[in-house]
This record gives structure tokens, C-alpha cells and sequence, in this order.
């Protein structure tokens, strides 16, 4: 396997995704964003976007759709939550959820507050969907109160899925999700190797 990756990106999720299953695969880190400075990169993901992971044939770009996909063609592993179990719909709903609910409107903070020119920023638009981040961060909390780990009582792929989502906050300064509950699930995830090992690559 091959991981096309920028350091901090959503790939990232990929990379703990892979360190912590211990598998082999070939990284290629490249400065962010690839579609400006690695022009050959669109070769491989015609969209430009970070993740995408190559599998023989198979080629695939959503972060958390590509740790759903490891987790079950080279499990069995405890990081992903099988039909048979009690919640495995919510470890899907959690997974889906970690991108199209809760890094989707960071991206756009991101944009607005910091990657476009100074005459093309936001402020207000980043704002508000800081605002609409937090609000949505809320359902992690809650679901924290009384879990150690979002699902299965156990670390799994939705942890690292939704984990990234609060790194990415942290690395924005959105410091209001880290609430009381959220703060210790967030101690207990980063202390794993993978995460680590992760961050650094």
C-alpha cells in the first residue's frame, strides 16, 4: 500500500490508522497543498486532496472511509467494530460523522481565517463556523460523560477518525472543545505510540 500524506492533513488519520495496525505501506509526505506544489500529484488523485491511499488497483481519498476500509480488508482487528456487535452503528455514524459534521466546517475556518490572501479573508465566516463546530462538537462530550471511548468500550477507528477532529481544533485554536470529558478521552488516545508516531510524519 501506498499513502499519499501532508503532515497535520486528514491523512493523518490514515497514518495512526496504519500505525496502530502495524501495517506495511509506503508513505509519501508532501508540502500542503500537493495540487500547488506537487503538480504530478493529480496524476494519482485527480481532485488534489489529501488522503489517498493506493491498494493495488484501488485508489481511494476519504480519510475516514479509508480507515473503515483497513480496519476491515486486513482486520480482524479490535480497532473496527464488527455487524455482529451491539453498536456498530454507531461506530459508523461516528465515523461519517468525524468528517462531513465535524472537520467539514474547520476546513472552512482554515480557508477563511488563514490560507486565503489578506484581502480575500473571512473573519465573519470563520466565526460562524467556529460556532457551527462547537455546536456539533457538543455530541462528543455528551457521549464522553460516560464512556471512556466513543463506542464498543474499546479505542477504535471512530476515536481516531473523531481524535483527528480535535487535533485539528487544537492546531486552529478552537480550545472551547476541549471540555472536561473531552479533555481526558484526548489524554488518552495521545498517549498511544501510533498517535505519536502519527503526528510526527
Amino acid at each position: 500500500m501506498k499513502l499519499y500524506h501532508c503532515n497535520q492533513a486528514r491523512s493523518m488519520r490514515c497514518v495512526w490508522a496504519l500505525e496502530e495496525m502495524g501495517l506495511d505501506y509506503e508513505l509519501v509526505s508532501m508540502q500542503f497543498p500537493p495540487r500547488a506544489f506537487h503538480k504530478e500529484y493529480k496524476e494519482v488523485n485527480p481532485l488534489g486532496t489529501i488522503p489517498a491511499l493506493v491498494d493495488g488497483e484501488l485508489m481511494m481519498t476519504e480519510s475516514a472511509g479509508i480507515c473503515e476500509y483497513l480496519g476491515v480488508k486486513y482486520g480482524p482487528t479490535p480497532l473496527a467494530v464488527t455487524p455482529d456487535e451491539k453498536e456498530y452503528g454507531l461506530y459508523l455514524n461516528w465515523l461519517h460523522r468525524s468528517d462531513a459534521t465535524l472537520t467539514f466546517p474547520q476546513t472552512l475556518i482554515l480557508r477563511y481565517a488563514m490560507f486565503e490572501p489578506e484581502e480575500r479573508r473571512q473573519p465573519q465566516v470563520a466565526e460562524d463556523y467556529r460556532a457551527w463546530f462547537l455546536a456539533r462538537w457538543r455530541s462528543v462530550e455528551s457521549t464522553l460523560e460516560t464512556r471512556d471511548y466513543l463506542c464498543a468500550d474499546r479505542f477504535t477507528m471512530a476515536d481516531i477518525c473523531v481524535g483527528y477532529a480535535l487535533h485539528l481544533a487544537r492546531t486552529i485554536g478552537i480550545d472551547d472543545a476541549f471540555t472536561p470529558y473531552v479533555l481526558k478521552w484526548w489524554g488518552r488516545i495521545t498517549e498511544r505510540p501510533a498517535y505519536k508516531r502519527a503526528v510526527e510524519l
